[in-house]
């Protein structure tokens, strides 16, 4: 979008920041300092049912974590069962959904995982190069780079098992999609539906291109993000189902997950549903 110029209608100016983490982009959000920013699918909803009128634009990440084994028997995440798996993050969605998968009665006692949590997706892989981790949970990229560099390294073969999505689907059927990540309008802007409408359709024709594209838009992804290798990114970019969808679209599926995260884990969407101007522009 920053490079094709898609919103030189409302703005010269069209700065991409990337944020490290999810609690540094709730201290930029809160600060106004960014007026649009990917997000985790659930952190639009609680800072909203906190009072901050965010608006949730689109839903364009469906399967974003993978489960990656060093381990050729391990072709599921039900294998397991006993063994340990590193976990890069705490309290944010990913975690609030494997806690919610592995809270499913099919995952009780010695059929559970022994989760290791360790402070970074860096941290993570460098367990795994050396040998001290055999299995892990990891959002893309970061999934594609762990299995780059050990290629680079020569390393013993590691595979790419399974996408949280596809386990999710078959223990939750009536949950079978996972809306995980989208574009939100920070409360300074969101009131500008023009100016919203405009950025949805343009990330759509962004994401569309990427996704058919994914060499090149890998290589760009690298000028703006240089310690990412293009083939890992290239890698992740195939990976992810990237699907593009306005939020209005897609309210049913988001319901379905908050109100089941309600549930399980309240403080992640902030105990209730969203109102209706919450959704789209």
């Amino acid at each position: 979008m920053v490079e094709s110029g898609a919103l030189r209608e409302f703005t010269d100016r069209l700065e991409f920041r990337l944020w490290q983490n999810p609690d540094q982009l709730r201290v930029l959000l809160t600060k106004k300092e960014i007026d649009f920013s990917a997000s985790p699918s659930n952190l639009p909803a609680l800072m909203a049912n906190r009072g901050d009128p965010v608006r949730l634009l689109n839903i364009s990440v469906w399967g974003i974590l993978w489960l990656v084994s060093r381990d050729p028997d391990v072709k599921r995440f039900q294998d397991l069962a006993g063994r340990e798996l590193l976990v890069p993050f705490q309290r944010d969605l990913p975690s609030v959904l494997l806690d919610t998968l592995l809270g499913r009665d099919e995952f009780a006692g010695d059929r559970a995982p022994q989760l290791r949590r360790t402070r970074s997706a860096e941290d993570a892989i460098a367990l795994m190069l050396t040998g001290q981790g055999k299995n892990v949970l990891l959002v893309e990229p970061t999934a594609s780079l762990l299995m780059f560099r050990n290629q680079q390294q020569g390393g013993e073969p590691l595979y790419r098992v399974e996408s949280l999505e596809d386990t999710w689907r078959a223990h939750f059927p009536g949950q079978a999609e996972l809306p995980q990540a989208g574009i939100m309008a920070n409360s300074n802007v969101a009131g500008d539906i023009a100016l919203s409408e405009a950025v949805e359709r343009a990330y759509a024709q962004s994401a569309a291109w990427c996704k058919q594209n994914a060499r090149p838009c890998a290589e760009l992804v690298q000028r703006h993000i240089p310690h990412l290798p293009v083939p890992a990114v290239e890698s992740a970019i195939q990976a992810t189902r990237l699907d593009s969808r306005p939020a209005r679209d897609v309210r049913p599926q988001l319901e379905a997950l908050y109100t089941l995260l309600a549930k399980t884990n309240p403080q992640a969407v902030g105990g209730r549903l969203p109102d209706a101007g919450f959704y789209g522009p």
